[in-house]
């Protein structure tokens, strides 16, 4: 699976609008409000091929906009997608601009205070990445180099709390950035997810390769604090596609790889129900 670093540029211009293109006013509702309207709302990430981007032609495309569609039609009713940035996800979703957050979510315990997770529907591996003659084996390595992250995500959080103190990490606004930066030269290697050796071999085949992998994070689905219909429903529909094959078509068409066939039954700090 390849995701050509053109077509991505070519984007770049249509996510910076999209990212900020989020209603004004509140559109969030009840399930049965949803229903009623016939759309949900869903947000996801606009720039992190596989899991969400949009491609040339403006349309959401990727993992977990499968995800949304799949919800959609679990639903009956039509969705609409809102590509946001790393650090608009949670804002979108507790302002009431988008129903419910498809957007490779990493489930921890300080963001299960902000939202109401779902099960896992998804793993996706913490990794760095570097030139293959950077010299790095351990964490406390990266205190002679500058580390690139996407500000607010996963990756920013694991390397933060794992570097030495002295480490220079630089926090860009969303993936695309932070690989550019990496591409460019302004940083010396970069934290991100299982996929980012992809963008970086496209644009230069050869170069890097993974030098540390922290950690195995599982994605959820969102919705806000309280909101039991919404995230029984939610999680309803994911033991449905897990068990009826449609998750597996999602992995094997985004991702290449087969679905986990175990998933965690809890996560400490992490309530898959509302409480």
């Amino acid at each position: 699976m390849s995701f050509s670093l053109k077509r991505r540029l070519l984007c770049a211009g249509l996510l910076a609008l999209a990212a900020f293109a989020i209603p004004a006013k509140s559109q969030a509702g009840t399930l049965e409000d949803v229903k009623k309207k016939g759309v949900i709302v869903v947000g996801i990430q606009g720039d992190n091929a596989p899991w969400g981007y949009v491609d040339s032609k403006g349309v959401q495309q990727g993992f977990d906009s499968s995800m949304g569609e799949l919800f959609a039609q679990y639903l009956g009713v039509k969705v609409e997608f809102v590509p946001l940035a790393v650090a608009n996800r949670i804002p979108a979703l507790t302002t009431g601009r988008v129903d419910i957050l498809f957007a490779t979510m990493g489930m921890y315990p300080d963001r299960a205070k902000a939202v109401q997770f779902s099960k896992p529907y998804a793993t996706n591996d913490i990794v760095l990445d570097a030139p293959k003659g950077t010299p790095i084996k351990t964490m406390e390595d990266l205190s002679k180099y500058t580390v690139g992250v996407a500000r607010a995500s996963a990756q920013d959080t694991t390397i933060t709390k794992a570097a030495p103190a002295s480490t220079n990490i630089r926090r860009f606004d969303d993936d695309a950035s932070t690989i550019q930066a990496m591409l460019s030269g302004q940083i010396d290697a970069i934290g991100g997810n299982q996929f980012y050796i992809l963008r970086l071999e496209e644009g230069k085949p050869g170069a890097f390769e993974h030098k540390l992998r922290f950690f195995r994070q599982y994605n959820g689905a969102s919705t806000r604090l309280g909101e039991k219909e919404w995230n029984a429903t939610v999680n309803t529909f994911i033991d449905q596609i897990k068990g009826n094959g449609d998750l597996e078509k999602v992995y094997q068409k985004w991702m290449g790889f087969a679905a986990p066939t175990e998933w965690p039954a809890s996560m400490d700090g992490i309530p898959y129900t509302v409480q």
